[in-house]
This record gives structure tokens, C-alpha cells and sequence, in this order.
């Protein structure tokens, strides 16, 4: 099998097939799409959780670990109050590189208001490169708790910020020096600095109660998680490709590797499903965040992406564009 996401086909036979059975203390499981599980824990309150490996990148990978866990709590409409840490180190790590990676991880905890509430730490030969597997516990009321299947034909689909976010970023920390010779210093510098937006958590409790389904833009990039969103709730998509923010930074990177932005990892990004994009997006504005609505929900099986008169259909996702250029993801 190839690195990545392995297929949606493959996810369904080999994986989602064998997980049937039921507890009925849990309120939401595994699905297509679904990237957290709901436990009840009161009869008004349901404890949230999500689970992420880092694996694409060396640096920084406490930080992200934590991030892109409480991004996925975040999208439940959750607060996120614990995480467990695995951390899995080839076995010619220094200490100080253990150091840097736990420190990493606290600072980004203080940030958040969470605490590290177990997990587990070793050396090992099975890994090349340091794992971090991260995974986050929040709680929310029942009647709060947003799922990635509630979309519904006429809703809006909204974005934040900027696709390619994290993927540009890794990219840049990873192949700096090679970019360097082709790019000026500050441009690399400033794609450097993206993975410090990609901690969406901020803007999904800003707009959760005008939220029907939050969705972070991660693996596959926003072609994937546009996917994912529709698949989950079994709508098609108006979707107007010119829309969709790229920066001028991620454009060039991905010209320069021959990669597509549309389809390279995205943390940093929120897709927001809602009755009024507008005000959603007014919301969002007023706080300082950029957004702005890019389609429409369906009713049609169709997902399509209107680029002018140019119209071209979604496809199942495939391996993130990252492993192009280097040969990991997280």
C-alpha cells in the first residue's frame, strides 16, 4: 500500500466493515467524514474524542500534534480539557530532541487550556523518523454536539483563511534549502511562518452556534475534505473554484514541485456549513478572520467544482499532494 490516507473504498471494506459492534452509550462512531466519536456521559452532556498520528515532518511535531487534535474536537462544537500523548522515537534520538518535542507539546497545551493526561513514550526501530500520536477528550451539551452528516440541500458552505496552509508550510521547513535557491529568502520565510495559522479552534466556537457541520481541512486538501463533507451527509456541491483563497506563497511552491494546492494538506482552513453564509462570514470578518462563502449544498449526487464555465466533477480522494515532495504526512 502506498503512504497516506489509504483509500475510501479500501476504509469501508478493510475497516468500517468490521467496526459493527454496538454500545449505546455512544452517541456518534466511526463513519466516512466523521472525524470525532461521542460518548454519553449525563443526560444532557457527551464526552468527545479524537485521535491523530504526525508523521509527515520532523519539526514541530508536538505543536502540530496537539493542534490538529483540538481542531477536530473543536469541529464537534466540544471543548477540548485533555489529551494522551504517544510518542514513538527512532532509536538514535537525543535526549534533546525528546526535550524539544515535549516542550513543544506543553506550550502548546498552556495555549489551549488542556492538559496532558497520560499517554505513553518509547524508543524504537519499527520508526524512522519521531511519531506523535495525539488523542484529545472535550465535552459538550447533547444538544451542541455538530456532526460532519447534517447538511442539508440549500445550506452554505463557507471557508476560512487559506487552503494549503500547512502543506506550504511543512514544504517549506523540509526543503528550505533547496527553495532558497530559487525563491527570496523573505517569501520562504513567510511560508514558513503558515503553521502558525493552523489552529482553527478560535473560529469554530466563535461560530458553532450558527454552525450545522464543521469540517478541518487536513489530508487531500480542500478537493478532499469537500468530499468528505458531501459523503457524509449525502448531498451533492455547487462549488466556485475561484473562491477558494490560495496564497501567492503556496502557489509558487506548488508550481515549483509540480504539485496541486487544491489538493495538498490544509490545517488551518475551516469549511462551515450553514443556514446563512453571509452572516457567518460578517461574524468571522468582524473577529479578524478571513472567510467567505464558496457553494452551496445540493440535492443532486453531483459535487461539482464551477471554475467559470468550466465544470468538473469531485473525485474520491486520493494520496495527499505532500508525498510528492517529501515522504511523509501527517
Amino acid at each position: 500500500m502506498k503512504p497516506g490516507k489509504i483509500p475510501e473504498s479500501m476504509l469501508k471494506r478493510c475497516v468500517l466493515s468490521k467496526v459493527n459492534n454496538v454500545r449505546e452509550e455512544v452517541v456518534l462512531g466511526a463513519k466516512v467524514g466523521e472525524d470525532c466519536a461521542a460518548v454519553k456521559v449525563a443526560d444532557d452532556e457527551v464526552m468527545v474524542m479524537s485521535t491523530d498520528p504526525i508523521t509527515g515532518t520532523a519539526k514541530d511535531v508536538g505543536k502540530l500534534g496537539v493542534y490538529i487534535t483540538a481542531n477536530d474536537i473543536a469541529c464537534s462544537g466540544a471543548e477540548i480539557f485533555g489529551v494522551m500523548v504517544t510518542i514513538m522515537l527512532p532509536d538514535k534520538t537525543l535526549e534533546d530532541e525528546l526535550m524539544t518535542i515535549t516542550s513543544d507539546i506543553n506550550e502548546a497545551c498552556k495555549k489551549l487550556n488542556i492538559q496532558v493526561i497520560g499517554g505513553h513514550t518509547e524508543v524504537t526501530r519499527v520508526v524512522n523518523s519521531p511519531v506523535v500520536s495525539v488523542t484529545g477528550v472535550g465535552k459538550v451539551k447533547k444538544d451542541k454536539l455538530l456532526k460532519a452528516g447534517a447538511i442539508k440541500p440549500g445550506m452554505d458552505i463557507v471557508m476560512t483563511k487559506a487552503i494549503a496552509l500547512e502543506g506550504t508550510s511543512i514544504i517549506a521547513k523540509e526543503c528550505g534549502d533547496e527553495l532558497i535557491t530559487h525563491f527570496p529568502v523573505d517569501m520562504i520565510d513567510k511560508a514558513v511562518s503558515f503553521d502558525e495559522e493552523i489552529l482553527i479552534v478560535p473560529e469554530a466556537m466563535l461560530i458553532r452556534d450558527m454552525a450545522v457541520s464543521l469540517h478541518d481541512v487536513t489530508e487531500g486538501g480542500i478537493f478532499g475534505a469537500l468530499w468528505e463533507l458531501a459523503e457524509s451527509s449525502g448531498v451533492g456541491l455547487d462549488i466556485d473554484v475561484k473562491k477558494i483563497n490560495v496564497r501567492q506563497e503556496s502557489i509558487e511552491i506548488c508550481e515549483y514541485y509540480h504539485i496541486n494546492p487544491y489538493k495538498l494538506i490544509s490545517s488551518g482552513c475551516l469549511l462551515i456549513a450553514g443556514d446563512d453564509g453571509e452572516a457567518i462570514v460578517r461574524r468571522l470578518n468582524d473577529n479578524g478572520i478571513e472567510a467567505c462563502v464558496i457553494g452551496k449544498a445540493t440535492d443532486s449526487n453531483d459535487r461539482r467544482l464551477i471554475n467559470g464555465e468550466d465544470i468538473r466533477f469531485l473525485e474520491t480522494p486520493g494520496k495527499d499532494e505532500l508525498y510528492q515532495v517529501i515522504g511523509g504526512r501527517e
